[in-house]
């Protein structure tokens, strides 16, 4: 069934949020519409769960700011607006804010992408290699030594790529083609994100 695809629906969402974006005049800031993009990064939040243990502390922890994004939403339109009022506020990384939690969701879509990346290009059964690769890329410069420790351990209870494409509902060449789609789209929409805070001096590396 169709509503069972999760890798999919979170392909086509993403596909959507890079479409909106190119409609936007070359030179020109996007503004992104915070409640497709706060529920395409929703749909992102099964994968983490297919993951198993050695995932569930970034799960969990991307679950709470999208949730936080996509309350912010309901009273705040797009993007960029969000994060010029958190700038206004003197709060922008406090815990809690809006665009700290952004920069999470961010760094959690480019884990998924950098993953897909590694696992259309290998060959093996194994995600180990893979997801310890977008682990270390990705999140480990910004974890303790606990986490990391936790997460190594982890990685060992993760599923082979066969079960992770049978709890997603695909095949192998099924899956590919949505891989592929997903990490060129979210390479889009991540260097816009990317951009948001460079172009107001904030920086990405914290």
């Amino acid at each position: 069934m169709e509503g069972d695809k999760p890798l999919k629906k979170m392909a086509e969402a993403f596909k959507e949020l890079s479409t909106r974006l190119d409609q936007f005049p070359e030179g020109e800031e996007a503004r992104l519409e915070l409640s497709p993009f706060s529920n395409a990064c929703s749909l992102v939040s099964p994968l983490f769960r297919c993951l198993g243990i050695a995932f569930k502390f970034a799960e969990l922890d991307y679950v709470a700011k999208v949730n936080d994004l996509a309350g912010a939403s309901k009273s705040i339109s797009v993007l960029p607006l969000m994060m010029d009022d958190d700038v206004k506020s003197d709060c922008v990384r406090k815990a809690g804010s809006h665009t700290r939690n952004l920069l999470r969701v961010k760094r959690g879509i480019d884990m998924v992408k950098v993953l897909f990346e590694h696992i259309i290009s290998s060959q093996e059964n194994s995600l180990k290699d893979p997801a310890s690769k977008a682990y270390s890329q990705v999140f480990s410069p910004y974890h303790g030594w606990a986490i990391r420790k936790a997460v190594a351990a982890g990685m060992y209870a993760l599923p082979t790529k066969a079960q992770l494409l049978n709890k997603l509902n695909e095949d192998e060449t099924s899956a590919r083609i949505q891989m592929q789609n997903f990490v060129a789209s979210a390479a889009l929409v991540v260097k816009y994100i990317d951009q948001l805070f460079i172009s107001r001096g904030l920086g990405t590396d914290w």
